[in-house]
């Protein structure tokens, strides 16, 4: 699930994360070589990943034009986590993108046509979530 702390960088759990790829080293790297965060989570068999929307595409497309097929479940997860973004993360993505439409916004991120426009009304209105 992914989940937005106060620093509005989404983590993403990754459930045995280790038993399920191989190469885990080279995902590793490939991963915190797009600038991310991914720690184990105790002694757990689960990993999270910190990361913001961005690197999270940079890193599903990375995997996916990799020719490892044990790292294509994680592109998966990652991609079904990040359709559950939150409003302020919706807004950053926004932001960074100015002029970006209701429709590009629902493109790119997956959210609802009432989300969207309620993130385009804050920013060029200034409206309150």
């Amino acid at each position: 699930m992914m989940k937005t702390p106060k620093s509005n960088i989404p983590y993403i759990t990754l459930p045995s994360f280790l038993r399920r790829v191989l190469k885990a080293y080279a995902l590793k790297s490939l991963i915190r070589a797009q600038g991310c965060e991914l720690n184990r989570i105790g002694r757990s068999r689960n990993w999270q990943l910190k990361a913001t929307f961005e690197q999270l595409e940079n890193i599903t497309s990375l995997i996916e034009q990799s020719e490892e097929s044990s790292w294509q479940w994680v592109a998966v997860h990652i991609s079904k986590q990040s359709k559950n973004l939150g409003f302020d993360m919706l807004l950053a993505i926004a932001k960074k993108n100015s002029g970006i439409t209701v429709s590009e916004l629902m493109q790119r991120t997956d959210c609802t046509i009432a989300e969207a426009r309620r993130v385009i009304d804050v920013l060029e209105f200034g409206e309150s979530p």
